[in-house]
Order: C-alpha cells, then sequence, then structure tokens
C-alpha cells in the first residue's frame, strides 16, 4: 500500500465517523426535544414535569456539548498525525539526548501531557459551566487543579516505568515481542486492580468504614445470601466532587471492597440500598467482571499483534505524517488512530454490556424486591437529571445501560413472575 493511499483511508475513515456520530447526536437532540413535554406514562408517579424538563435540558446541554468535543477530537488527531504533530516534536525531543529509548518515552509523554492541556479547556467547562448550572459541581477549581496534579504525579509514578519497559522489550526482544509486552500489560493491570482500592483511591477521596449498625448488619445478611465476602464496606466523599450517587466494588480477592458514595446513602431507602449493591453483586456472580477482564486482555493480545504486523511497513508511519520509524512512533501512531477503525464495533460492545445489566437486575431480583430496586432506578434517574426518553438508535449505538423504559419493563416483568 502506498502511504497516500493509507493516509486517505484513515482521512476518510476519519471524517465518516464524524458525521455517523454527529447525526446520531442530533438524532438524540430531537427526540429528547420531541418528548419533552410529557413524562412517559411509567413515570408519572414519581417524577414531577420540572424533574423531566431538566432531565430533558440536561441531555441537550450534553449533546451539544458532545459535538463540540468531536470536532476537536479530529481537528486534534488530524493536527499530531497528519499534520505532522508527532514528527514535529519528534524532532524537538531526538537531539536532546542520545538514548533511543528515553527519546521516545519522553516523546510519548510529551503527546500526552500536550494533549490533557488542550482538553482541559473543555472539561473545565463542562465542570464549572454545564455540571454547576444544573446543580451537580461541588468541586472547586483548588479541588481540580489538586486531582489534576495528582493524576500527573500518579501517571509519571506508575506510568513511566511501564513505558520504559514496553520501549525496551519493543526494541528487545525480536519479532515476538508482542508477547512479551501482553505480559507485563497484564500483570501490571492485575497489579493496579488489587492496589487501586487501598493506595489510590485513597489519594483522590476519603473512604470512612460504614458506621450504621443497622445498615451494616443488613447488607452483611445480604453478602452471606448470595456467597459473597468483601473485605470492608465503605463510604465515600464523592459530594465534595458532584450530587451524582453512585455505588461500586473494586479489587480483587482479600482486597474487594463496597463503596457507597455518601450522596446514595442519603436518597436511598434501606431495600433500596440492597437492591441497588444486589445488582452490583449480580455482575460478580455472573462473572461480568471475569469476562471484562478476560475480554480486555484478549482484545490487547491482538491489538499488540497487529501493531507488530504495522511496524514493519513504512505506509503506516509516511501516511499518518511520521517520516522517523522508531517503536515509540509506531506506539503512539497506533493507539492514537485505533479508534477510528474500531468506532463501528461500538454498538457490539454497547450490546454486551447492556446484556449484563439485565443479567444483573434480574439477579438483584431474585435476592430482593424488584420494585425495590425499580424504585432506587426511578430515584437515580431524577438525581443525574438521566433522560428517560432517549432516541433508541442512539441508545443502541452508545448506552451501556438499557434505556430508562426498556429496563423498569424487564424489572417489573421479572418481578410480576415470582
Amino acid at each position: 500500500m502506498l502511504p497516500s493511499q493509507f493516509s486517505a483511508i484513515f482521512v476518510s475513515l476519519l471524517l465518516t465517523n464524524v458525521v455517523v456520530k454527529a447525526w446520531l447526536a442530533w438524532r438524540q437532540l430531537d427526540h429528547v426535544a420531541s418528548h419533552r413535554a410529557e413524562v412517559p406514562p411509567v413515570f408519572r408517579e414519581q417524577i414531577g414535569i420540572a424533574a423531566h424538563h431538566k432531565a430533558a435540558d440536561y441531555t441537550s446541554t450534553l449533546v451539544r456539548f458532545g459535538l463540540l468535543g468531536i470536532l476537536f477530537d479530529a481537528a486534534l488527531l488530524l493536527a499530531f498525525t497528519v499534520g505532522g504533530g508527532i514528527q514535529t516534536l519528534h524532532d524537538l525531543i531526538a537531539p536532546l539526548f542520545d538514548s533511543r529509548l528515553l527519546q521516545g518515552a519522553l516523546l510519548i509523554a510529551a503527546v500526552m501531557m500536550l494533549q490533557s492541556l488542550l482538553e482541559t479547556p473543555l472539561d473545565l467547562y463542562r465542570t464549572f459551566n454545564i455540571e454547576a448550572r444544573f446543580g451537580f459541581n461541588k468541586m472547586t477549581l483548588k479541588l481540580y487543579f489538586s486531582d489534576m496534579l495528582k493524576q500527573m504525579l500518579l501517571g509519571a509514578a506508575l506510568g513511566l516505568p511501564l513505558l520504559f519497559a514496553v520501549l525496551w522489550l519493543m526494541d528487545g526482544m525480536g519479532d515476538n515481542w508482542w508477547l512479551y509486552v501482553w505480559l507485563v500489560w497484564v500483570t501490571f493491570a492485575m497489579f493496579l486492580q488489587f492496589i487501586y482500592p487501598s493506595f489510590i483511591a485513597p489519594i483522590f477521596n476519603k473512604f470512612e468504614p460504614l458506621q450504621d449498625e443497622e445498615t451494616k448488619s443488613r447488607i452483611e445478611a445480604l453478602l452471606q445470601r448470595c456467597g459473597f465476602s468483601a473485605s470492608g464496606l465503605f463510604v465515600m466523599d464523592g459530594s465534595k466532587r458532584s450530587t451524582h450517587g453512585n455505588a461500586y466494588f473494586t479489587g480483587f480477592g482479600k482486597t474487594k471492597r463496597i463503596v457507597f458514595f455518601d450522596t446514595l446513602l442519603q436518597r436511598l431507602s434501606p431495600g433500596e440500598m440492597d437492591a441497588v449493591l444486589a445488582h452490583e453483586l449480580g455482575h460478580f456472580k455472573r462473572r461480568h467482571v471475569l469476562q471484562r477482564i478476560v475480554a480486555t486482555f484478549a482484545v490487547s493480545l491482538a491489538f499488540l499483534w497487529g501493531l507488530a504486523q504495522l511496524m514493519q511497513t513504512e505506509w503506516f508511519y509516511a501516511g499518518l505524517g511520521v517520516s522517523t520509524q522508531t517503536t515509540a512512533t509506531a506506539l503512539l501512531l497506533f493507539f492514537m488512530v485505533m479508534p477510528v477503525f474500531t468506532f463501528i464495533l461500538h454498538p457490539l460492545t454497547s450490546a454486551w454490556s447492556r446484556k449484563h445489566e439485565y443479567e444483573a437486575d434480574a439477579y438483584a431480583a431474585a435476592h430482593t424486591d424488584a420494585k425495590d430496586l425499580v424504585s432506587a432506578l426511578v430515584k437515580l434517574y431524577q438525581d443525574n437529571a438521566k433522560t428517560l426518553t432517549p432516541d433508541p438508535v442512539y441508545a443502541t449505538f452508545y448506552e451501556s445501560h438499557p434505556p430508562a423504559p426498556m429496563r423498569i419493563a424487564h424489572l417489573q416483568r421479572i418481578g410480576g413472575s415470582k
């Protein structure tokens, strides 16, 4: 393949992605606006018209803002690739160091930092304008930049050693380097899973053991019924950043812990809390977490093998605006442009995720009252201003959770059949 041919394919596919994303966004905007006037019948007893309007307006605002993000991301990718950005940065960094390993690591770090800095104004606008306008943001500028600094330092402390190891393996392990890199990546990813609950998450939030003895006893009884063990029940101070609520599991083996946002505990009744927790337990008991980990590792192995084939071809580099063929430029180019070529698979991953959500809901309905999960979900939809009327095509393409009407109908079906 000629470099010009590959460049044309890449640019054409990127523009196609932009057009499809814009089309999906406009579908979502039109569908939400056309259903803004009335609350769907199934939700009318729980959600008032004002809350429905807020959800519609919040969704529409995010989608419009997302359109700007789509154009920005595409322009930035073009600037880094066919626009010569990566090559320019390489030409600036390479003369400063003799070591190819150091040159490559600094090039990748520079691209990532520059990309992050350029995206910061958009993130600031979303946090301090959109989220604040709809009453969700609780973060201060001081906390925002403190989080950013912590993320950069943590990324350097954990990411740079991994990056040096990957580049060293790519240079020194011959044609099968991709297998060695994959093994290192799998080891690193599993290591992060083990250390995240106890060492990484507390850098950003406070985690305190659940104090309410009645709630604690009830949850422990549910865990026992479900045959699940955890290292502890914790409450996280999510309210210092946002009013959005959530609950999640984290860690593996003896490091597994259950975390509740403080905002969630304030909002849900005991039965509703049990139902939400049972849903999360369902993901573990149905092995969804394990399935996703295995799938992620399998896909990463395939991608690394693909990179090993592409980095031997001149058209891959030249077609993406890079004249210097190194392991670092190959790694950068591959993982920057890969989403352009895999975008079409998004509906498949979304469908798989929605299937898992239905299965977790069924597990929760089998171990708690399905009505409690329904009422909890309605509260969460309302509190998070989640639209009740998404466009079906948009939801099929993007949504990792079933649309609200379908999810509630599914729970009412399985709850009524018990």
